[in-house]
């Protein structure tokens, strides 16, 4: 049976819970994080998600404008904690809200909006405990001996900015979709010679262009959540024989 490679772990600061609550409350004005650039960016994120949440069911130009800014935020905040050396910890979870909405206008399709809404979270909570569990210090720190998958998509902020942003897209033409009706005007007559096509293709609207255009993105994006929750499922189980083995070791030698 082959060893485990022991790989050496980064440092990371332990701090007990109660402590970090004392610090959190006594920090100063000089330093204090809840004030970082990063973390206002993320509050602004937030109020413009509850913006768009509240006129998601009845104003859907001032829904499509605040959500898609709030989304656009969240590759800033990354990118200006990186530059100021500082840390960012908003986490939304619009997407979610928006497919809660759209099980409503596609009522057929609700089975498919609670999959995606299970699986998106299911896989980052599962990454994300497996890289704690891990001791990593982030969970984008993925090596490509783990999967070269995830590594691709973590470690390259075009690929990451690219799939999250098409994924998205696909999700906020699908909601513009319900709300209109005028067709693109473009001849597709010659598409007549595919009969079911070209009579479904005289039809589209815009956002139901952006819908068909993006949709291998958003497969894209839930294939990768696939990955990213069996890797992390691999991970744990793999801690738990480890851990096992361990006590095994030590009940032998005492």
């Amino acid at each position: 049976m082959s060893q485990p490679v022991q790989r050496r772990r980064p440092e990371m600061l332990h701090v007990d819970a109660k402590e970090a609550v004392d610090l959190a409350t006594a920090q100063n004005y000089s330093e204090n994080v809840f004030l970082f650039l990063p973390n206002l960016i993320g509050y602004t994120r937030i109020i413009l998600a509850a913006v768009s949440l509240h006129f998601m069911s009845y104003h859907p130009i001032y829904c499509t404008v605040t959500y898609s800014v709030s989304c656009l935020l969240d590759a800033v905040d990354g990118q200006v904690a990186r530059a100021r050396g500082e840390t960012s910890n908003s986490v939304l979870c619009t997407t979610s809200c928006l497919l809660c909405y759209l099980a409503i206008a596609y009522p057929s399709w609700a089975i498919l909006f609670q999959f995606l809404i299970a699986l998106d979270f299911s896989s980052h909570y599962m990454h994300m405990y497996s890289s704690l569990a891990t001791g990593s210090a982030s969970h984008k720190k993925v090596t490509s001996d783990v999967s070269r998958i995830l590594w691709l998509y973590y470690n390259d902020a075009r690929t990451l900015f690219l799939v999250c942003s098409g994924n998205e897209l696909f999700f906020i033409a699908l909601y513009v979709a319900k709300w209109t009706s005028a067709p693109v005007p473009v001849d597709l007559s010659f598409l007549s010679i595919l009969p079911f096509v070209g009579r479904y293709m005289a039809h589209l609207t815009y956002a139901e262009t952006v819908v068909i255009l993006s949709a291998p993105v958003c497969i894209l994006k839930n294939v990768i959540n696939l990955v990213q929750l069996w890797k992390a499922s691999k991970i744990l189980v793999g801690i738990d024989l480890a851990e096992r083995a361990e006590a095994r070791r030590r009940k032998n030698a005492q």
